[in-house]
Order: structure tokens, then sequence, then C-alpha cells
């Protein structure tokens, strides 16, 4: 187990989330070389009792620092000093029916669900809420002319849109219905090669063999968790790119 001193309590800084203060202090001791690539990391309860703060707290850091490359988790064993990948910035936040129109075709969109559900602790984390709490849901699936390319599975932090429920999302899309709201501040976006699941099989009539992307989305409006979206695409009808000055 790793010893920690009375200088590893984080310091009183409101002016910085608690979930970003751990993350410093567990990047300052990898960087420092005290816990270097292959180290296996305090529980996180171990880490809830020495820092102080929310079992919460401890995993949001902990997860995001995975995402970033920095640590990696393995279901059972424990959290390991990993060495992050690049990662490209590739994207921004596109309306799907204005692409799909600018091609000189059809967008039409489906409706699957749209509902109020409560957080688990994932999504808890993810939007500052406590597990439980009531968090909006949607899913639509888009069509480029009569052929399905894009099922958006998206999370809405009430909060930020309070009516989302209400909307019609078969005639306008849930993209351009936020943005009009407040446009985004802070936008992440992860990509990944996936094999669909039987849910995309059949929303995106293609079989299991079919490769497809998947593009995970956050949103931030002034430093406050306003969405989660995956975007779960065809490989063979969908690609990824883009062109910039530098």
């Amino acid at each position: 187990m790793i010893a920690y001193n009375k200088e590893d309590k984080l310091k009183e800084d409101k002016s910085v989330p608690l979930y970003d203060q751990v993350k410093r202090h567990i990047t300052a001791r990898m960087e420092r070389g005290e816990w270097p690539k292959g180290t296996r990391l305090p529980t996180e309860q171990e880490l809830v009792i020495e820092l102080g703060v929310s079992r919460m707290t401890v995993h949001r850091a902990l997860r995001e620092l995975s995402t970033d490359g920095r640590l990696k988790r393995v279901q059972g064993v424990g959290t390991f000093v990993s060495t992050p990948a690049p990662r490209a910035e590739l994207l921004e936040i596109r309306d799907i029916a204005e692409d799909i129109t600018s091609r000189g075709h059809r967008h039409l969109a489906r409706m699957i669900a749209l509902e109020a559900v409560k957080a688990n602790l994932d999504m808890a984390t993810t939007f500052d809420l406590r597990p439980g709490s009531k968090i909006f849901h949607s899913i639509v699936v888009h069509y480029e002319d009569d052929t399905p390319i894009q099922i958006e599975d998206r999370y809405v932090n009430p909060s930020f849109a309070p009516d989302y429920l209400s909307q019609d999302f078969n005639t306008q899309t849930t993209t351009h219905y936020l943005r009009a709201i407040s446009p985004a501040t802070e936008l992440e976006h992860l990509v990944f090669a996936v094999a669909p699941d039987e849910q995309a099989q059949t929303l995106l009539e293609i079989d299991e063999n079919e490769p497809c992307l998947l593009v995970v989305r956050r949103t931030w409006i002034q430093a406050a968790p306003a969405t989660k979206t995956l975007f779960t695409c065809p490989g063979t009808r969908f690609s990824l790119g883009s062109r910039r000055t530098l």
C-alpha cells in the first residue's frame, strides 16, 4: 500500500471543484515520480479516507483520468498509472440535419425514447448530481433519405434544459433545440470502434458484422455539465474528419 504524508491532504480552495483538486493531486504525484507507470493506486475508499473527500468525488476524478489515458482501470484488480495516448481534436458540434440537407439529401428523425430516468453513479458524477437524481434521456435515429445513419442516445441535465421532454424531436433536432438555449462553452469528444449490439443492429438495419463508430460527446455551459451523448454510426455509412488553417 502507498503511504501518505500530511502534505497529501487537499488544501482548501473553493475556486476549484473538489474532483479537479483530486485529479491534480494524483497527477502531481505521478509527475513527481512517486507513482511511476504501472503503479497500483490506492482503492477509492482509501483515497476517500486519506484525502477527506466523498466517494463520488474520487470516482469522478479517477474516471476522468482514465478517460484521458493517465490511468488504466482493471475490473476487479485496481487502478494503475499508464502513459497517456495522444488524442487529436477532430470534431465540433454540428447539426446532422444541416449536414444532410447541405448534401442535397432529405433528413428524417425517428424518436425512440423521450423520458426522465434516475441517474446511476456514473451519470450522477457526470452531471454533478446525487445518484437517483432525475435526468432527461432521449434516443433518436437519424436517416439520410431512407437509410438510417446514426443513433443518438442523449442525456441532458434538467437544470440546463427544463422543457426538454415537452419538445417534438421528430420535427427539430435535439442539437438545434439545445444550441438555441445556449451554445456549449466546453466540449469533449471521444471516438471508439465498436461492434453493434442487438438494438443498434435493429435500429440501423445492419448485421452483427458491420463495424460501427461510437462518438461520445460531453458539453458544459460555463463549467456546468449540460449533456452527454453517445452517437452510434455504421462505419460504411459515416466518417469523421476536419480541415483547419493552422
